[in-house]
C-alpha cells in the first residue's frame, strides 16, 4: 500500500471532520480545544489524537504557537463534490445551479411570456436544469462531512 492509499484509507470518520475543519480554518490553524468545541468532541484529549493523527499521515502541522495547520491538500472522493472558495468549502453544483436559475430569471424578466411552443420548451428545459443542479447541491451539503 503506497502512501496516497494509506492517507485515504485512514482520512475517515472524525479524523476526516477534523481535517475538513483545519482546511476551513486555512493559515491560521487551530488547536484540540478549539477543535473539540467545534466537532462537539468529548475532551480535548480526543481531538489531539486526531490532529496528531494527521500530522503523522504528513495532512498536517504544528506551528510555533501549537495550533495545528494544514500542510498538504489531499482529494479524497468526499470533497470531489466540493471547491474551495475565500476558505469556504462550497458544492461544485452550486455554481451551476446560481447559472440555470439566473438565466431562467433573466429570461422571464426579458422576454414577454408567450406561451408557444418554444416558450414552452425553453421553460421546461431550464426548470428541468434548475431542479436538477438544486438537486445535488443540496445533497452534496446534506452529505457534507461536517
Amino acid at each position: 500500500m503506497n502512501d496516497s492509499d494509506k492517507v485515504k484509507s485512514e482520512l475517515k470518520g472524525t479524523t476526516l471532520r477534523v481535517y475538513w475543519l483545519l482546511l476551513k480554518k486555512g493559515s491560521g490553524g487551530t488547536g484540540p480545544r478549539e477543535v473539540m468545541r467545534e466537532l462537539r468532541l468529548s475532551s480535548p484529549s480526543v481531538a489531539a489524537y486526531h490532529l496528531e493523527k494527521l500530522r503523522n499521515l504528513g495532512l498536517a502541522e504544528k506551528d510555533v504557537g501549537g495550533n495545528y495547520v494544514v500542510r498538504e491538500e489531499v482529494k479524497v472522493e468526499v470533497f470531489s463534490d466540493f471547491v474551495r472558495v475565500v476558505g469556504m468549502m462550497l458544492p461544485r453544483y452550486l455554481f451551476y445551479s446560481v447559472l440555470f436559475t439566473t438565466m431562467l430569471v433573466a429570461y422571464v424578466v426579458f422576454y414577454p411570456l408567450q406561451f408557444t411552443p418554444q416558450t414552452i420548451m425553453t421553460l421546461v428545459f431550464g426548470l428541468t436544469g434548475c431542479v436538477i443542479t438544486w438537486a445535488e447541491t443540496i445533497r452534496a451539503w446534506v452529505r457534507r462531512p461536517f
